[in-house]
């Protein structure tokens, strides 16, 4: 095992992250950022940016499919069709060129990059685990910017036709029916952009309101528009679980009536949570504010030394 030293060590290469190693590199600090994932976190590779050009493509199509009836300019086509594998190789080939001006920017200001899985061994030094072995890291600072995951729901864990956002991003053939547990931004931009393209969307919130803590001035065109889309909608439904043959999805509404609709995928947006397994939080000693690490104005943890940015914090 090699050991190394540097002055910053940020682990994660979100938003957060790299903006963070590249400011650092600019100002003349040895800084190293590491992430066992691709640069740009959850925003460039499963959530920002390929949800707006899944939503870009799904607006095109959309447009195309509305000239088959004609319209008011003459304009009129026959069986409009969509290519979607291509469809996602054009989002995955965005996303890459957005990754890939990350990358450059971290070497234009002479940050290390290191692909690998780190974890604290103590208030100073990181472990990072990559393909060619292992190395320990001490740092003078550093900062954690782990991000967030999708929050599962209980007795509805991931897996099969139960899917997150991060695996609607990535889907090679579009559904022909989807139910939505979630009503919040998410679980619109997403219900609507498939709705766009051709599959019959369903969205169960367990709220009186779609995007609740908004208000209604704002939610009642969003539900005007879920209408003319033909997306069905559940208020208050409180979603128990799958059938006990696995096949239907089973909510309740506000009278404890059971209900049931099937669809070909599940997808569950009730919102994200700080990633807190994984990168050794038991070996420190951090304050929490909830489910969040604690911060100050400076961004510093409880210890000296150790700053926390991004979703990890409130």
């Amino acid at each position: 095992m090699t050991h190394q030293t540097c002055q910053l060590l940020i682990i994660g290469a979100g938003p957060g992250g790299y903006i963070a190693a590249i400011r650092a590199g600019q100002l003349g600090l040895d800084t190293v950022i590491v992430d066992a994932g691709p640069l740009g976190g959850t925003c460039l590779n499963i959530g920002c940016i390929p949800s707006k050009a899944l939503i870009h493509a799904a607006d095109e199509f959309y447009h195309v499919k509305q000239a088959e009836t004609g319209s008011a300019l003459g304009i009129q086509c026959r069986e409009a069709e969509i290519d979607f594998t291509q469809t996602m190789s054009w989002k995955d080939a965005i996303v890459k060129r957005l990754t890939s001006g990350v990358g450059g920017l971290l070497k234009k200001a002479k940050t290390q990059t290191i692909s690998g899985h780190a974890s604290f061994v103590d208030g100073k030094t990181v472990k990072i685990t990559r393909e060619s072995g292992e190395s320990l890291y001490r740092a003078d600072h550093i900062i954690i910017a782990t991000g967030s995951k999708p929050t599962e729901l209980p007795g509805l864990p991931f897996g099969g036709r139960v899917i997150s956002s991060t695996e609607a991003l990535s889907l090679r053939e579009i559904p022909q029916s989807m139910a939505i547990i979630g009503a919040g931004y998410i679980g619109l931009e997403l219900g609507m952009a498939y709705a766009k393209l051709g599959c019959q969307v369903t969205l169960l919130e367990a709220a009186h309101e779609i995007l609740p803590g908004y208000d209604s001035a704002l939610t009642k065109p969003v539900l005007n528009r879920l209408e003319s889309l033909g997306i069905g909608l559940h208020l208050k439904a409180r979603v128990t679980g799958l059938s006990e043959d696995g096949q239907a999805l089973e909510y309740q509404t506000e009278d404890k009536a059971t209900h049931q609709i099937t669809a070909d995928k599940i997808l569950v947006t009730v919102g994200r949570k700080p990633l807190m397994t994984g990168w050794g939080l038991e070996e420190l000693a951090l304050d929490r504010d909830g489910p969040f690490l604690k911060i100050d104005h400076k961004c510093q943890t409880s210890m000296r030394g150790i700053y926390a940015i991004g979703d990890i914090t409130r």
